[in-house]
């Protein structure tokens, strides 16, 4: 998160917390001792519902708290948390906590939803609060309640919300966050990406790289492990890249970048529970699919080995035959180099360029 979303973050919490009165039955503080942890937590909650009604610019028109049941909540569609990545152990530090406490203490944020026959509120924020609670329910504590805050809510006033709410949370990646920045800017901007960063307080420069990187297709997405590797450091040269060649229609390295990221991801499956190739060895090796080899030659593709390393590369193919290179170091066995060998002649094959 850069200092300058950080800042407005800042900003709006500590105008909140210096509006907010203390509670009346708390004693007061010997003169520069720090307030009391209840006093903290009374004012951190409050100053969270004033940012939150700020940012909606006076669009918030009632808020009520309930304790719901979480099967009757579904995820709003403009969440950005990517959900099929929520399970008990990315969540079991908030599910302890949630025992600990002896409930949710921390509410999520709602609103109401209809013509839904099987839900009657939708969350704006807090996707993470509600698996826990459903978890829990469905794992020995069927009382357990899913505590939210209603707030009636137009869909760009709860996508600024739920942007505001997920900045400072490092379990939100920056490619689940720009994946929604992407389906906001037509759905709520009118595809001005000037007008998104001003209702938003971002730069323009950072917004249009992480819309770059939202837009990354899916066959490159599925070469990384996680969805949650994909940063905007790491993979904002690589969605670039991919935005050039598409730009212009690139028909000789566009199929050779998305083979390579079809067989790391065949990759990351075979490594699964286990170790995986880290994200900036994927953007690399997507990256050098058409980068110029230290001959005059360049490689037509390069398959990895297990470990990651470059293996196997198709230096050229044409009517005198295919040149090969094995890569010193890789740490593939001779049966797995015959086997790179042959998805290479197969690739070949699809491309028109194999052995005739």
């Amino acid at each position: 998160m850069s200092k300058r979303q950080s800042d407005y973050l800042s900003a709006l919490l500590n105008d909140a917390l210096a509006e907010s009165a203390p509670a009346p039955a708390a004693p007061s503080p010997a003169p520069g001792a720090p307030a009391p942890a209840s006093v903290r937590s009374a004012n951190t909650l409050l100053a969270r519902e004033s940012a939150l009604a700020r940012v909606a610019n006076g669009e918030v028109r009632q808020v009520t708290q309930l304790l719901l049941d979480p099967a009757r909540v579904r995820i709003w569609s403009g969440n950005p948390r990517h959900q099929e990545s929520l399970n008990e152990a990315n969540c079991r530090e908030l599910i302890d906590s949630i025992l600990a406490e002896g409930g949710q203490k921390v509410p999520a944020v709602v609103r109401r939803v209809d013509n839904d026959p099987d839900h009657d509120y939708e969350v704006i924020a807090g996707s993470r609060r509600h698996w826990a609670i459903s978890w829990l329910r469905a794992n020995n504590y069927p009382d357990m309640m899913f505590l939210a805050q209603v707030y009636a809510l137009d869909d760009e006033s709860a996508f600024r919300i739920s942007d505001i709410e997920n900045r400072a949370r490092k379990d939100v990646s920056d490619f689940e966050r720009a994946r929604t920045y992407l389906a906001a800017l037509d759905q709520h901007y009118g595809g001005k990406q000037v007008r998104m960063a001003e209702r938003l307080r971002l730069s323009k420069g950072w917004l249009s790289k992480m819309l770059s990187v939202g837009a990354l297709p899916d066959w490159a997405v599925a070469a990384f492990a996680s969805p949650a590797d994909i940063q905007l450091a790491t993979c904002y040269p690589l969605a670039q890249r991919i935005q050039t060649l598409e730009a212009a229609n690139d028909v000789e390295l566009l199929p050779l970048m998305k083979y390579a990221a079809e067989e790391l991801a065949k990759m990351q499956a075979s490594f699964r529970g286990g170790p995986s190739v880290p994200a900036a060895e994927v953007v690399r090796q997507l990256l050098t699919v058409d980068a110029p080899s230290a001959s005059e030659d360049r490689s037509l593709i390069t398959l990895p080995a297990p470990s990651g390393r470059p293996a196997l590369s198709v230096m050229s193919s044409n009517r005198n035959g295919v040149s090969l290179r094995l890569h010193a170091g890789s740490g593939a066995s001779p049966r797995e180099l015959t086997d790179l060998f042959r998805k290479a002649l197969e690739a070949l094959d699809k491309q028109g360029k194999g052995l005739r």
